[in-house]
């Protein structure tokens, strides 16, 4: 799973944080995470729910705005805690973005060479996917984001 790194953070709910996933591989790529302790999606709140479609607004509608994103791939795997005990599950949302061509940003080239079918398998969590300074461009891009309200999907 996907640790919650507080310096990533891009913004937060009153029941959700999102972050910036270090592999941008897929340019936009986040993690949505819920702030309460919850262990499967059969225990979230209406609220929560509601709450989470917000953030997936305001995401989508970004990404699609800034990015160009073509298509959004949701996933809330919970695989990988159980590899280890305890177990500890939370309930979280991996937004990765999707292109159907090439997007520059940051001096970067993003391609999506597996479009049209699954992400390409997790990098080894020793390597990176984009240097540090264009990671950060990235993030301060997402951070705009932060003081508006949902975006347009256009």
């Amino acid at each position: 799973m996907h640790t919650l790194q507080k310096s990533n953070l891009i913004f937060e709910t009153p029941f959700w944080e999102v972050t910036l996933h270090r592999d941008q591989r897929y340019l936009g790529r986040a993690v949505v995470m819920l702030k309460r302790r919850c262990e499967d999606l059969s225990g979230l709140t209406q609220k929560e729910l509601l709450g989470f479609f917000e953030v997936v607004q305001k995401l989508e509608g970004f990404v699609k705005k800034t990015f160009t994103a073509t298509m959004y791939n949701w996933a809330c795997l919970m695989n990988d805690v159980y590899r280890t005990k305890p177990y500890a599950p939370q309930v979280h949302w991996h937004f990765i973005p999707r292109y159907d061509h090439p997007v520059e940003f940051a001096g970067k080239v993003f391609g999506d060479p597996n479009f049209g079918n699954r992400s390409l398998p997790p990098i080894p969590e020793n390597q990176v996917a984009v240097a540090t300074d264009v990671f950060e461009k990235i993030l301060t891009e997402f951070r705009k984001m932060s003081a508006l309200g949902p975006q347009p999907k256009n």
